[in-house]
């Protein structure tokens, strides 16, 4: 059985950490390189960096920033944004990045999935999911958020394990940044029906909020971003209070 883990993620907009709510209303939270630096001697599992901005803005990830992350880190760093090719995911790669997390590119390109699978492993590859509760179904957007696909999201994420991705991050678009909870329903059914690790996004506000996705759901990892970079609750103490709810986390 696989510990569960806290992952902290840094969305990177103009080289600075932001956050918004519900993908909208961005706001500055911080230097990426202190906050990474802060959630390894807090004892955060992995760290996800995503340049938000990238794929609008049609440009590539920022690789020298990754660099300097990664020079700071000893845990596993996921990378993702404007990643559209296997030349973008080995750039990343050698930045120093574990992982590569891709979305829109995916969507447009599929067999994406199965280049960066065969070059670096499954293991490698993070499909990040974006997806929001529309006319009673969980469909996938792209492009931050922007556009509708018309692909529901449990089929998305079982195609994309088929294809060789390693790991899903299942972002709810409605929860995102509302700090209401994590979207338990999607989750759960994505976790069930996948055979690879799904780490749940969007919307933690409290500590019983990780207890219950994963209590709840199947998924292995949860992701936050701004109850992290405030300090609204620490990761020490978020651990401790899962592993007193007998949640089997790394302390």
């Amino acid at each position: 059985m696989l510990k569960k883990r806290i992952v902290p993620c840094l969305d990177i907009k103009d080289g600075r950490t932001v956050k918004g709510i519900n993908f909208e209303s961005i706001r500055d939270a911080g230097d990426p390189i202190e906050l990474a630096q802060r959630y390894v001697l807090e004892g955060a599992d992995e760290l996800v960096f995503l340049d938000i901005s990238a794929t609008l803005e049609k440009r590539k990830t920022l690789s020298e920033l990754v660099t300097r992350i990664a020079a700071q880190i000893n845990i596993p760093f996921t990378v993702g944004g404007g990643i559209n090719s296997l030349e973008d995911a080995k750039t990343i790669i050698n930045a120093g990045a574990d992982k590569i997390s891709i979305n829109s590119s995916a969507i447009l390109d599929p067999e994406l999935i199965t280049k960066i699978a065969h070059e670096f492993g499954n293991q490698c590859v993070v499909l990040a999911i974006d997806t929001k509760f529309v006319n009673d179904q969980w469909m996938v957007f792209r492009s931050g958020g922007k556009i509708a696909t018309g692909i529901g999201a449990v089929d998305w994420a079982k195609k994309s394990v088929s294809l060789g991705a390693g790991e899903i991050l299942l972002t709810s678009m409605n929860n995102d940044g509302t700090k209401s909870g994590f979207a338990l329903d999607i989750t759960q059914q994505i976790s069930e029906h996948v055979s690879v690790p799904v780490i749940a996004s969007g919307g933690a506000g409290t500590m019983q909020h990780f207890a219950d996705v994963f209590k709840q759901t199947k998924a292995t990892g949860a992701l936050a971003a701004s109850v992290f970079h405030y300090e609204q609750i620490s990761i020490p103490s978020l651990k401790q209070f899962l592993k007193e709810q007998n949640i089997d986390i790394r302390l």
